[in-house]
C-alpha cells in the first residue's frame, strides 16, 4: 500500500473535475483513483513526478525512424490513418525500408493537400518523420523537445498522438488543446493501452511507469467524444480514432 496517506475523498477527477471518485488501487508507490463521471482512471496530482524527473525518463526513449520494429508498432496507427484519410497507396507502404541496409526509400513529393501535426512526437519524431516521407506534411510539437507554441494556433486534418494521453497531468487542460487542432471531419488519431477492468489493472506492467498518470477506458473515450463532439472508433486494442463532426 502506498504511504502517501492519501484518500479518495482528497481528490477530483483530474479530466471531468468530478468528485465522484474511489479508490481503485495501490501499489508500493502510488494510489489510483476511477471516476465515476468520466471512468478516467488516475494518480493523484501530489503523486506525480517533477518536470525535471519526467523530463529525465523521456531522454531515455530511442525511438528511431530506422528502427524497422519501432516502425512496425507505429504502423498500428499510421496504416488505418492514412487508409481513413483515403491514402490507401500510402498506407501500404507505410514503415517500408530496404531489406539490405534498412534505409528509408526516396521521399514522395508532398501532398498539399493534406496537413497533420504529431503531437507529443518526443526526442525521436519518428511518426512524422515517415509521413512525410510519404508526403504527407505533418508538423511536429512536443512540450519538451519541440515546443513551438506556434503549431497550437494552426487547425489540421490530422493530429497524431501516440503513447502521450496517458502522460497528462492535467487532461482536462491538455485534452482541449489537442482536439481544438482538427479541422471538421478531421482524425485524432491516439494509441494508448486501455483499462480493461481491476483485476487486470492490478497486475498491468503499464501503470507501473511513473510517467503514465492517466488510465483511459473505451467508456472514457466515449465521454471525450460526447463532450467535444466527437464521434469514435476503436480501430485497435490500442488505438483509438476520434473524428470531428
Amino acid at each position: 500500500m502506498s504511504t502517501s496517506g492519501s484518500s479518495c475523498e482528497s481528490n477530483s477527477c483530474i479530466l471531468c473535475e468530478s468528485t465522484a471518485v474511489s479508490a481503485y488501487h495501490s501499489d508500493k508507490r502510488r494510489d489510483y483513483f476511477k471516476c465515476s463521471m468520466c471512468h478516467l482512471v488516475f494518480v493523484p496530482l501530489h503523486q506525480h513526478l517533477s518536470c525535471d524527473d519526467e523530463k529525465a525518463e523521456y531522454d531515455k526513449h530511442e525511438n528511431n525512424v530506422s528502427d524497422v520494429g519501432y516502425l512496425r508498432f507505429l504502423s498500428r496507427v499510421g496504416k488505418p490513418l492514412l487508409a481513413a484519410l483515403g491514402k490507401l497507396e500510402k498506407a501500404e507502404e507505410f514503415g517500408s525500408v530496404s531489406n539490405d541496409k534498412l534505409l528509408i526509400k526516396p521521399a514522395h513529393k508532398s501532398n498539399a493537400n493534406l496537413s497533420g501535426l504529431d503531437f507529443g512526437c518526443g526526442p525521436g519524431p519518428a511518426l512524422a518523420t515517415e509521413l512525410n516521407r510519404l508526403g504527407i506534411d505533418t508538423d511536429v510539437y512536443d512540450i519538451y523537445y519541440y515546443p513551438n507554441s506556434d503549431k497550437l494556433n494552426k487547425k489540421y486534418d490530422f493530429v497524431t498522438c501516440t503513447e502521450v494521453v496517458e502522460h497528462f497531468n492535467q487532461p482536462k487542460a491538455s485534452l482541449p488543446i489537442l482536439l481544438q487542432l482538427i479541422k471538421p471531419g478531421g482524425i485524432i488519431a491516439i494509441m494508448t493501452k486501455l483499462v480493461i477492468d481491476q483485476d487486470r489493472f492490478a497486475h498491468w506492467h503499464y501503470k507501473n511507469d511513473q510517467t503514465h498518470v492517466s488510465f483511459y477506458s473505451k467508456e472514457t473515450f466515449e465521454w471525450i467524444a460526447q463532450q467535444f463532439g466527437f464521434s469514435v472508433e476503436f480501430v485497435d486494442k490500442d488505438v483509438i480514432f476520434l473524428h470531428k463532426q
